[in-house]
């Protein structure tokens, strides 16, 4: 079983935070869009991280369940604090994959959308998130990159 839990104290009440939760989502790290407003039976997610809307509670929480995995994330709030929890009970080759790249993705992901929160919240993060090298290296290796149009070749001859 997996858990992996992130908190931040926003310095003002965080449930309107987690209606935000799309409106404020690090742009770095892929849209999150759903194929309806934002509550119970929305389908979605950002970039190739699939799920579904299974529990909204507004200003309280919102759970997501994983389409592709067997687990589920929770963004909620309890006064000023906003936590996120993602718990899972993956396969083998999943486990690898959280353990290897998906884990320090998720962890600087979150960790962004914490620093965007306490902005909104009028205040500048006492330390914001930095992108480790193993983060920056792995996002390179697995974003695909844009291709340059081609230039025409000079031949060198004349015709």
């Amino acid at each position: 079983m997996i858990r992996n839990v992130h908190t931040r104290d926003l310095g003002a009440p965080a449930g309107p935070f987690v209606d935000r939760v799309q409106e404020l989502w690090p742009p770095a790290w892929g849209r999150q869009e759903f194929d309806r407003p934002l509550g119970v039976g929305a389908d979605g997610g950002h970039g190739p991280i699939r799920y579904r809307c299974t529990s909204y509670t507004p200003g309280e929480s919102i759970t997501f369940e994983f389409t592709r995995l067997s687990g589920s994330h929770t963004l909620s709030a309890s006064g000023d604090v906003l936590r996120h929890e993602l718990v899972g009970d993956f396969a083998f080759v999943d486990r690898v994959r959280w353990a290897l790249a998906i884990r320090w993705l998720h962890d600087a992901c979150i960790e962004d959308l914490f620093d965007v929160c306490e902005r909104a919240a009028g205040r500048e993060p006492a330390s914001p998130a930095r992108w480790s090298w193993y983060v920056r290296q792995v996002r390179r290796l697995f974003t695909p990159r844009k291709r340059q149009p081609q230039r025409a070749q000079a031949s060198g001859r004349r015709p």
